[in-house]
């Protein structure tokens, strides 16, 4: 039987220990996992950016996987600690919209994390979280975790609007390294409008000209707003929350 994986995003880098804090509560409770570093690099707070990363590989892995998420700026408050099963996988984290990926998924189970009186009212992540995804991956139960949560959990979603005359408008969700500008809009055909300027759609960088501020489909089927060989953030003055609008052709 293959060892079950335990995958970790945080926002707490790797500098300061936080991380190596979290993994010896994992390994120390559940030695056969497999700890996969999904990203300790989400800005400070960041819980959106969070989401997004989240969406992007929590069902790339098999079924059986725990997946800990912990970019947590309500830490300490009446916030829940949530545990979900979705899709086959599992997922622990805070309710605060993190989780949202699976949380859309028809058919999710949610419970409420018993909050220990030992808990550090600062780190949950070590305390709650790290716990609650090793008793996962060693066998346990969501219902042996804890209870059915009875509220309504944070779900953070980006609706595309749709105009009169045909056209959408969605926004940019994120920025990233590339300077690419990832958009919740599908790709179709037409033009799209961002920031006053409107870009052709294309297949891949490849069929931009060299500086050529294009639309195209990512990898995630989401549009993004790129320059081949540059960074349209940078060109365009590009920014999380920022209009896109789809023209049909």
């Amino acid at each position: 039987m293959a060892a079950p994986t335990i995958t970790l995003l945080t926002d707490f880098g790797t500098a300061d220990g936080y991380v190596a804090e979290l993994k010896g509560v994992l390994v120390s409770l559940a030695p056969e996992a497999r700890l996969v570093d999904a990203t300790h690099e989400i800005p400070p707070q960041d819980v959106e950016s969070a989401r997004l990363t989240l969406a992007r590989y929590w069902r790339r892995f098999p079924a059986g996987t725990v997946h800990l998420a912990v970019v947590d700026p309500g830490v300490g408050s009446a916030r829940a600690a949530l545990a979900v099963e979705s899709d086959g996988r599992f997922l622990v984290g805070p309710d605060n919209g993190l989780l949202s990926p699976a949380l859309l998924i028809p058919g999710v189970r949610v419970v409420q994390l018993p909050m220990p009186s030992s808990a550090s009212r600062t780190f949950h992540g070590r305390d709650v979280f790290a716990p609650a995804a090793a008793a996962l991956a060693t066998g346990s139960s969501l219902a042996e975790l804890g209870s059915p949560f009875d509220g309504p959990v944070v779900r953070r979603t980006a609706p595309v609007r749709q105009r009169p005359d045909g056209s959408a408008e969605g926004e940019v969700l994120a920025v990233d390294r590339f300077g690419n500008a990832i958009t919740n809009l599908i790709a179709r055909s037409g033009t799209y409008e961002v920031g006053g300027r409107y870009v052709r759609l294309v297949r891949a960088y490849a069929d931009a000209t060299d500086g050529e501020p294009v639309a195209l489909a990512g990898s995630s089927g989401l549009v993004e707003i790129a320059v081949r060989d540059g960074n349209a953030a940078a060109r365009l003055a590009l920014t999380r929350g920022m209009p896109v609008v789809h023209h049909p052709a």
